[in-house]
């Protein structure tokens, strides 16, 4: 059995693509990576040693289970080999592990804990940044970049892409997400639809990340969004 989609996806959007070892978080997502997958960037490795032999084996797992998001850390290069070095097991062990795993998510998570503002233009600050590097993200390795058009038929740009979308906007869309529905007092009427299109694009790509629908289902990114943070003197550019 190979890791599925759907563990790729839980473990690159909740890590928010960066390495999970202890005070490194080092970006798993660069640009030079334009001419490989991205799981060879980020590795994936497995917290229980996936064959007979290696670094915290555990006879008692299924298959299943040592190829399942539970069981993954997503590390660096240099981390995975780390902790891979049969001298290091003792060292990162099963328990120590798990521990990096849940303490570099729950740093991610800790993004989400959004306080609530009386100022609109703070919000609207806060969220242009993480609209920034979506657009970022769309327009390097998106659809309709440059070097997708000049490479449509490319693999290794379609995984850059995927990867991306999993540590780049998805992270970013549950941080905006999370402001507005704490300040979304703070909106006049006029916009309420607009935000809620936003939600439901935001709620659509959740779904592709738990496989519960395909990339092709997610709810198009709403432009009328962006210019309600940006102003159409930016957006309309």
């Amino acid at each position: 059995m190979t890791i599925t989609e759907k563990s790729i996806k839980l473990l690159w959007s909740n890590a928010a693509g960066r390495c999970s070892f202890a005070r490194c978080s080092k970006r798993l997502t660069v640009e030079q990576a334009a001419d490989v997958a991205p799981h060879t960037l980020g590795e994936m490795a497995h917290i229980k040693g996936k064959g007979k032999g290696s670094n915290r084996y555990d006879k008692n797992q299924t298959v299943k289970q040592r190829d399942s998001y539970e069981n993954l850390i997503l590390l660096c290069p240099n981390h995975h080999t780390l902790i891979d070095k049969p001298e290091n097991e003792n060292i990162y062990s099963v328990s120590v592990l798990t521990r990096m795993k849940i303490a570099h998510e729950n740093s991610i998570l800790k993004h989400l804990e959004v306080l609530k503002s009386s100022s609109i233009e703070k919000i609207k600050d806060k969220i242009a940044i993480y609209l920034a590097e979506n657009r970022q993200a769309w327009l390097q390795y998106g659809p309709l970049s440059d070097i997708a058009q000049k490479n449509p038929h490319s693999k290794e740009l379609y995984a850059v892409w995927v990867s991306e979308r999993l540590s780049t906007i998805v992270p970013n869309n549950r941080i905006i997400a999370s402001l507005l529905k704490d300040n979304r007092n703070l909106f006049d009427k006029e916009y309420q639809a607009i935000i809620s299109q936003f939600l439901a694009h935001v709620k659509s790509y959740e779904q592709w990340v738990k496989d519960e629908i395909p990339y092709q289902a997610v709810k198009q990114f709403p432009v009328d969004f962006e210019q309600l943070i940006l102003g159409c003197k930016y957006a309309c550019t």
